[in-house]
């Protein structure tokens, strides 16, 4: 029976091959996500268990953030630059729920994030979203709330027209471009709650202080931001 069932399981592997999302090697168990090696080579940051820094530097003088974090070191031509264009471009959204709860586990274990209500994720545009089929950071939103056991705010904050990309703007521009350009819906729902606002990747945080701005507008409202990558290109 036992040599049956290896067989079977071998035949599948053959004709349904299980591989790793980061690097395709297909040594690894069934309904894992990453190999081993690629599991010990994710780049932590640790930002998660102390203040002042890099990502909270960001918003110093800028915009009044209770606390953040990223959860991995972001580079160019990496396993998971790979990952992320998986999860942003090819419908693989098994990544960002396995990433989102892995910041969730890190969220849970730094404390300092105890005292988060709900979790709002950075917006895209409608049309965007629609071709895409989903939004990234909410998905993420959907891993971590998964752990933390918090509900997410979906469409009280939306993005209200369409933006260029960031890629090749300098800061300066980067900031420019996305003022006014979020809106909230349910004011109502953010009272009086701290919010952790997520996104994907953080570089100069202007999306996110253009968010945080918006929600801190509301009466008693708190804001904290968890992003999976931090990058300073």
């Amino acid at each position: 029976m036992i040599a049956a069932k290896e067989i079977v399981h071998n035949l599948s592997h053959l004709f349904f091959p299980h591989t790793c999302a980061g690097c395709g090697t297909d040594i690894l168990n069934a309904g894992q996500l990453l190999c081993l090696h690629c599991s010990n080579d994710l780049p932590f940051t640790h930002f998660d268990l102390y203040k002042n820094n890099p990502v909270e530097k960001i918003f110093f003088g800028r915009c009044n953030i209770t606390n953040a974090m990223s959860l991995l070191y972001f580079t160019k031509d990496s396993a998971l630059q790979n990952l992320l264009h998986q999860l942003k471009y090819k419908n693989k959204k098994e990544i960002g729920f396995y990433f989102g709860r892995m910041m969730g586990n890190a969220l849970e274990h730094a404390q300092r994030f105890n005292a988060i209500d709900a979790l709002i994720s950075v917006p895209l545009f409608t049309a965007r979203e629609k071709r895409r089929g989903y939004n990234q950071a909410t998905v993420l939103c959907e891993g971590i709330a998964e752990i933390l056991k918090m509900p997410v705010l979906k469409n009280a904050l939306v993005r209200t027209n369409a933006t260029e990309t960031q890629t090749h703007k300098s800061r300066i521009e980067r900031w420019q471009n996305m003022e006014g350009r979020f809106e909230l819906k349910s004011a109502e729902l953010l009272k009086d709650k701290h919010v952790l606002l997520v996104d994907d990747v953080i570089t100069t945080g202007a999306t996110l202080e253009a968010c945080a701005q918006e929600i801190l507008s509301v009466e008693g409202a708190k804001v904290s931001i968890a992003t999976l990558a931090y990058t300073s290109d």
